[in-house]
């Protein structure tokens, strides 16, 4: 009975995530955004109360890392708490040692609430979660790891990546790439994958068109930006592919490059990258930011027996996957019609699949080339 008490409570928390953010009257500062607010700063006791361990890659990478670490900042800022990020020793060669070391280093340092962004993060955070038991560990892109200290929080990027994936069809794209970080072992990034894959048949048989995508996880390891990879994907432009899908990090950086030189086009990941390169189409966007601000808003305010010991995973219905309107580029794919098909994904009319274990199926109008 405790466990479905508490199960009740987190789904109907979930209903308003992202409003929760600003809960208990300590609303967030008007006008405050993430890149006004230093990445850095000191605190009068040498004692800072939220911590963010950075994934593999760059804090500022524009995408996973930042949109995470901008969650953290906002949350600090508006609620007066100090705030410090620590990256794992080793960089993209990090051990589990490592990001140990850094979690620790983290709670010596006074931390009350560690934010760990990446699945990377698993073995550490379960061993340092045990070991401090008073902290409160936030695990995004994570899963429960049955300690009441702990949170997972999982994304459904399958939605995103179909919405994209549709987008770029709908648009008029037919030849398509799909670049994507972690070597293929990350569930994220094959959600993400599978998603852009279901999005760009589907509307491909809608209008009675064929669709090529050149599928890859080379390169993309370590989610950095490589000589190597942006020879690939320049490759794949030069023969015929017009919009890449840069699911990956600092991937982005890469791909983009790539794109520039050869008159392509990219969908970023994460966060709206729009602002980063004017190639880029859209981005499959998940609520990075939001997401972290309601759990460290759990964590401070006396409500986080609502969310410990458990994982949640945050789509449309929350708000927390989707495509930036804001900053609409696409010519020939509305708005209204994606907000339609966002709808029906919120209302249960558009199901869409997130076992990435059948990419591998015959699709009826999407020739799928996987390199």
């Amino acid at each position: 009975m405790k466990n479905s008490k508490k199960l009740l409570a987190l789904a109907l928390a979930l209903v308003m995530v992202f409003a929760l953010v600003a809960c208990n009257g300590q609303e967030q500062k008007k006008g405050a955004s993430a890149d006004d607010i230093p990445d850095t700063m000191t605190s009068s006791d040498n004692k800072y109360q939220v911590a963010f361990i950075t994934d593999v890659g760059q804090l500022k990478d524009k995408s996973f890392n930042q949109g995470t670490f901008d969650g953290v900042k906002l949350y600090a800022s508006a609620n007066e708490k100090s705030y410090k990020y620590y990256q794992p020793s080793g960089g993209d060669q990090a051990t589990d040692d490592d990001r140990y070391d850094a979690m620790k280093a983290a709670v010596d340092g006074g931390a009350e609430v560690v934010v760990c962004a990446g699945f990377m993060q698993g073995a550490a955070l379960e061993k340092a979660a045990v070991e401090f038991p008073d902290t409160k560990f936030v695990f995004i892109d994570g899963w429960s790891l049955g300690l009441d200290n702990v949170v997972g929080i999982a994304f459904n990027e399958h939605e995103c990546g179909y919405f994209a994936g549709y987008a770029a069809v709908k648009e008029g794209y037919t030849k398509l790439g799909f670049s994507g970080g972690g070597a293929g072992t990350n569930d994220a990034c094959c959600r993400y994958g599978y998603g852009y894959v279901q999005g760009a048949n589907a509307a491909a048989a809608e209008m009675g068109v064929q669709v090529e995508m050149n599928y890859s996880w080379e390169y993309g390891a370590a989610f950095q930006a490589s000589p190597e990879l942006q020879s690939m994907i320049s490759g794949w432009y030069e023969n015929g592919t017009e919009v890449v899908f840069a699911c990956g990090g600092s991937m982005f950086q890469s791909v983009s490059a790539a794109a520039s030189a050869n008159d392509g086009l990219v969908i970023g990941v994460d966060v709206d990258q729009s602002s980063q390169s004017d190639t880029v189409i859209t981005s499959a966007m998940k609520g990075l930011a939001d997401a972290t601000q309601w759990a460290c808003t759990k964590a401070f305010d006396g409500s986080w027996s609502e969310i410990g010991n458990s994982a949640v995973s945050l789509g449309a219905k929350d708000n927390a996957t989707g495509l930036p309107t804001a900053t609409w580029s696409m010519k020939n794919y509305k708005v209204e019609d994606y907000e339609k098909q966002f709808k029906d994904v919120v209302d249960g009319k558009l199901v869409i699949d997130a076992d990435f274990n059948n990419l591998n199926q015959a699709w009826s109008n999407l020739t799928l080339n996987i390199i």
